[in-house]
């Protein structure tokens, strides 16, 4: 019995010396492609010596003999840190995901091979001016540099992930750049799904009521839609909610998480120090490692800093020393869905005005790792790419015999949108910025300026023209052979709506309407916010002049405009309801939770329970009001809307008949349905967070998730690679983090600020920015997260282009010398 006891030590202590000698090997092998950034390479490519001064923070200084020497070094410097980024990126776009990933990504792939956007790019090569081809393959050739440094030596085949996936890197192209700025296009745009939503609601709901759960941004003349059944006979109507997801890793935005921003700017005169002002977060999904990166270029035309994404080699968002150029999204109408007849006698042709006409038609093939491959028939109308019902949701929206095609601006084939990048890199004023800007396709972008003098903003990208008699106004999917449907081509840049050193010595954009301008220049009837902008109003109208801390502090400010509001108006009659409940009942429970909403400013800190209370209600709310009416669809809305329960409570056009219950005899009034809301949201929030309210914290419902693309749901790895932090703000806030709106976990903040930037005219090198997570995309390297908990505080780091301040920081200095 002893000696099978020690022969049974004797096995364990062997099991676990073996484990720990298994783990120490993996650390070993994962940790050769982590980054010495003090390495020096000899590389081929580069005219001259070119140095990479890291400061503590990994933010790469680029100093260079020539632009092309630049160029090339951060192309080196982002695969060092973000190589399996990139690779993905370019095989989302390329439609290559399942010969990695399998049958869980053939629909995504499906996608990008219908939509062309790599074949795009590659023919877009040929149109850019000279100096951003020399750049395109500059960079290339330092992405591939790196490659070669990986496949020479033992460097852990350059990320952890490739050990797991297919370890095959493929040479870095210049197309490959120009298809990752398209694929950025798919991610910020949602016209698409809006046109399916309110196609299937329109065949639910009454005119007015549609008005009412998708109206129209206030302010906006809009003449009365026609129904969808009325525009495609032959749809029947459907409850079933709308799934745009098309699995992992699919770039398809789901409703209400396409692609925002904030931006503002100030003149001189409105600056206490003197000098412009210019403030800019874009939001895009939150993601570990963020798809930002911050680089600081020194180009011959000067130094310029800011936000770069892997793979595309431009500061997109940033600063010189003369300028400073801001991005938010434009919610430009850029895509239309078209029905197209099909031939009955001929399923390869389809009705066009002038009649049947041939689909221009190839067929592709899916490698499916572990499966047969899918080989697929692409199909092109005049109208665009031809999507099969089974993307989009389109197929509830087609009637038998026909398919649906998406006419869509980013569809060019001669997309100059890089060209555009680069030259605002070296335009020293507001009138060069603006020029650069005549060159965007896709995606379309309110371009938000600065320099030494002034302000401006201007609508970049290609705006559709359409005929003024479109049957739809491009709100809902028409027939494709109706003689005014479809594109006209794009709109004259200077159509594209500008705003020049406003009198009012401020500009700003947090997604809201821009112009009130009749179809068919309108740019869009649906836009990313309408309440945001009027905190903005509020903090900008409070001071005479501003300075970057106010700037900041704006930036950062999580106080909801939607919730002070929409609170007073729908607990109007539930406030007080005289004598305190007994203790114990949901009565009681209810008035201490209206109590702690009484005495609440709006402020959507991480540590109070009334953001959760608040949030929960109206969402509960919102979902009493409108599933008896939409039944399963109510599904597809998954935030709340503050415009419809403004309307719904204020009883504007009728709309507070959505407060009755069809089903019940009894007669409901939106009281009624106000406190049943708020009772159903309580009973949820304390089976989750216990019975103590004043222990509730909104952070723990809206952790911000920054989770690997690939690995965030592999138990075990998660718990290494995911990043989840608890954040303030929330869907309407100024430090604007979405909430998920799905599933258990609906207040997960899943979209927010990648990246944040202010930078100041009057003292440049005070100018400040942050990233969301880290540099680098290896989760073993300090580097990975680093950020992430400044970004969490709303804290920064400083944005210097002065070349003697960031060697004096430097944390580590690496130089390319050119090989003989």
């Amino acid at each position: 019995m002893l000696t099978a006891f020690r022969w049974l030590i004797r096995l364990v202590t062997g099991a676990l010396v073996l484990g720990l000698l298994v783990l120490l090997l993996a650390y070993y092998i994962l940790t050769r492609s982590l980054i010495d950034y003090s390495e020096d390479f000899t590389v081929q490519g580069i005219s001259a010596p070119v140095e990479i001064v890291r400061n503590n923070d990994n933010v790469p200084h680029i100093f260079g003999a020539t632009d092309a020497d630049v160029y090339f070094a951060l192309g080196f410097a982002h695969a060092q840190d973000r190589l399996w980024q990139m690779t993905m990126l370019r095989r989302t776009v390329q439609g290559r995901l399942s010969e990695s990933f399998g049958p869980a990504t053939v629909k995504v792939d499906e996608l990008m091979r219908r939509l062309d956007l790599y074949g795009l790019a590659l023919q877009s090569v040929e149109v850019q001016d000279a100096e951003t081809l020399a750049a395109l393959k500059a960079y290339s050739a330092g992405v591939n540099a790196w490659i070669n440094q990986i496949n020479a030596g033992a460097r852990g085949r350059g990320a952890p992930e490739f050990f797991l996936f297919s370890s095959e890197i493929a040479a870095w192209a210049p197309a490959d750049s120009i298809a990752i700025l398209k694929l950025m296009a798919l991610q910020l745009t949602g016209s698409l799904q809006t046109e399916v939503l309110r196609a299937r609601t329109s065949l639910l709901l009454s005119p007015e009521r549609l008005a009412d759960i998708l109206p129209d941004d206030p302010g906006q003349g809009v003449a009365a839609l026609p129904d969808y059944a009325s525009l495609v006979p032959g749809v029947s109507p459907s409850a079933q909610p709308l799934d745009f997801a098309l699995g992992p890793l699919s770039p398809v935005a789901g409703l209400g998480l396409t692609g925002a921003s904030n931006s503002w700017a100030a003149r001189p005169g409105r600056s206490a120090a003197g000098g412009s002002l210019l403030a800019n977060d874009p939001h895009l999904g939150l993601t570990a490692p963020t798809i930002w990166y911050l680089a600081r270029l020194e180009l011959q035309s000067g130094g310029v800093i800011g936000g770069t994404i892997p793979g595309v080699p431009a500061v997109l968002v940033g600063r010189s020393e003369r300028l400073g150029w801001a991005l938010t999204t434009a919610y430009v109408d850029d895509q239309d869905v078209l029905i197209e007849e099909l031939n009955p006698e001929n399923s390869g042709e389809y009705r066009t005005p002038d009649g049947w006409a041939a689909f221009e038609s190839r067929q592709s093939i899916i490698t499916v790792k572990d499966a047969a491959p899918v080989t697929l028939n692409l199909r092109w109308s005049r109208n665009g790419p031809i999507l099969p019902g089974t993307h989009y949701e389109l197929a509830s929206i087609t009637p038998p015999g026909h398919v649906a095609a998406v006419s869509w601006t980013a569809l060019s084939g001669a997309d100059t949108s890089m060209t555009a990048a680069l030259r605002l890199m070296r335009a020293g004023d507001i009138p060069a910025a603006l020029e650069a800007g005549r060159l965007v396709v896709a995606p379309a972008q309110n371009l938000m300026l600065a320099d030494l003098d002034g302000i401006a903003m201007q609508v970049v990208g290609a705006m559709p023209a359409r005929d003024p008699a479109h049957p739809s106004q491009g709100r809902l999917p028409v027939l494709g052979a109706d003689p005014a449907a479809g594109f006209r081509g794009v709109l004259p840049y200077e159509v594209n709506p500008r705003f020049v050193n406003p009198t009012s010595g401020l500009l700003g954009n947090t997604n809201n309407k821009t112009v009130n301008r009749p179809f068919p220049e309108h740019v869009s009837f649906d836009w990313g916010d309408t309440q945001r902008i009027q905190r903005w109003l509020a903090l900008m109208q409070a001071r005479e002049v501003h300075t970057r801390e106010s700037f900041i502090e704006a930036q950062l400010d999580t106080v909801n405009p939607t919730a002070r509001a929409l609170l007073p108006l729908i607990g109007a009659d539930l406030w007080f309801t005289g004598e305190a409940a007994a203790e114990g009942t949901p009565e009681r429970f209810r008035q201490r939770a209206l109590g702690l909403l009484a005495e609440w400013n709006g402020e959507m800190n991480e540590h109070l329970p009334e953001p959760l209370i608040a949030e929960a209600w109206m969402r509960a709310l919102m979902d009493r009001l409108i599933r008896d009416e939409l039944g399963a669809m109510a599904d597809s809305f998954t935030h709340i809307s503050p415009v419809f329960i403004e309307r719904v409570y204020r009883n504007v056009g009728g709309a507070g008949v959505w407060c009755d219950v069809i089903q019940s005899a009894a007669v409901e009034s939106c009281t009624d349905v106000a406190r049943i809301a708020l009772d159903e949201a309580l009973l949820r929030l304390r089976e989750k967070y216990g019975d103590n309210i004043e222990s509730w914290r909104w952070g723990d419902a809206h952790e911000a998730t920054h989770d690997h693309p690939v690995l965030g749901d592999v138990p075990f790895l998660r718990h290494f690679v995911n990043i989840r932090q608890s954040t303030s703000g929330g869907d309407d806030t100024l430090m604007r983090g979405v909430t998920r709106g799905t599933g258990d976990e609906p207040f997960q903040n899943v979209h927010s600020a990648g990246y944040r930037g202010v930078y100041d005219f009057a003292d440049p090198d005070s100018s400040v920015f942050i990233s969301a997570t880290g540099q680098s995309g290896h989760p073993l390297s300090r580097h990975y997260d680093d950020l992430g908990e400044l970004w969490r505080r709303g804290e920064y780091i400083p944005m210097s282009l002065d070349p003697d301040l960031a060697r004096a920081a430097a944390a580590g200095v690496m130089v390319l010398s050119p090989a003989e």
